[in-house]
């Protein structure tokens, strides 16, 4: 049995709505879920209740801008978007966590790690990208988010930049946050990447799609080579792309849990 809350936790002039799916018996672990870049935290339903059928609390905040969640959007840095989940996580994870991020939410869970170590068990990097990527991405990456374009042309980016060939990306075309996305590339350009890459000094589950235009082969040992391989465990999970959790939701639980369970979950 399982139960779903929509709830809020605020401080300052912020206010994020957090999805909550916790199992009705005592003890489950807390996991926090953060979202791709330009995308919401409704992108986890379905793979929130197998998580919670293996036995954790899963807290997903939406991003500021995004689903009611709400606060200053100019000016920021991947720091503020930290301090959201930090807050998230003492108000209703019980002080501790870990913290799958998708995509860019993998950069916000790093910079959650390194700002506020003593809130983070361990990061779980699902489709980190390559320091460098293919300049290309980038633009169909803005096809994606531009809701005024055509559902075939945004079909067809979804494909070339987030889906591996023979899965159905329209499950993508809603969703997307322009304006939340605008913000949100702002905050990744003010801050250096060496205050949030080596996500402090938590264990690391770098999570990799085999066909990830965002991570090609040549660098799956990138992240493991720059915090440590005692630090970085690697899983490739196969017949998936940059989307990954869509596409492959049981190999991404059952990575997860192999995972927690290896550190003491």
């Amino acid at each position: 049995m399982t139960e779903r809350k929509r709830l809020s936790v605020a401080y300052d002039d912020v206010s994020i709505v957090v999805i909550q799916d916790k199992p009705k018996t005592a003890g489950a672990e807390p996991l926090v879920l953060l979202p791709s870049s330009s995308r919401d935290s409704e992108d986890f339903d379905d793979i929130a209740m197998l998580f919670v059928k293996a036995g954790f609390h899963v807290l997903r905040p939406q991003p500021r801008g995004m689903c009611g969640s709400t606060g200053p959007m100019d000016g920021l840095t991947l720091h503020e978007y930290a301090r959201d989940v930090a807050v998230v996580i003492r108000q209703l994870g019980g002080g501790s966590a870990f913290v799958l991020g998708h995509a860019f939410g993998q950069w916000i869970g790093r910079c959650l790690a390194a700002d506020h170590p003593d809130l983070v068990r361990g990061v779980i990097l699902a489709a980190a990208a390559a320091k460098s990527a293919n300049p290309a991405l980038r633009q169909e990456l803005a096809t994606c988010i531009d809701t005024s374009l055509p559902d075939p042309v945004r079909l067809a980016a979804l494909r070339v930049a987030f889906f591996a060939p023979g899965h159905d990306p329209s499950c993508w075309l809603g969703n997307w946050h322009p304006v939340a996305s605008r913000s949100q590339r702002a905050a990744s350009a003010a801050t250096p990447t060496e205050e949030w890459w080596s996500a402090g000094a938590a264990p690391v589950l770098d999570i990799q799609a085999e066909h990830d235009p965002w991570r090609p082969p040549e660098s799956r040992r990138g992240i493991s080579d720059d915090l440590g391989a005692g630090r970085v465990s690697i899983v490739v999970i196969a017949d998936a792309s940059h989307a990954l959790i869509p596409e492959q939701p049981d190999a991404v639980v059952r990575a997860v849990l192999d995972w927690t369970r290896s550190i003491g979950h």
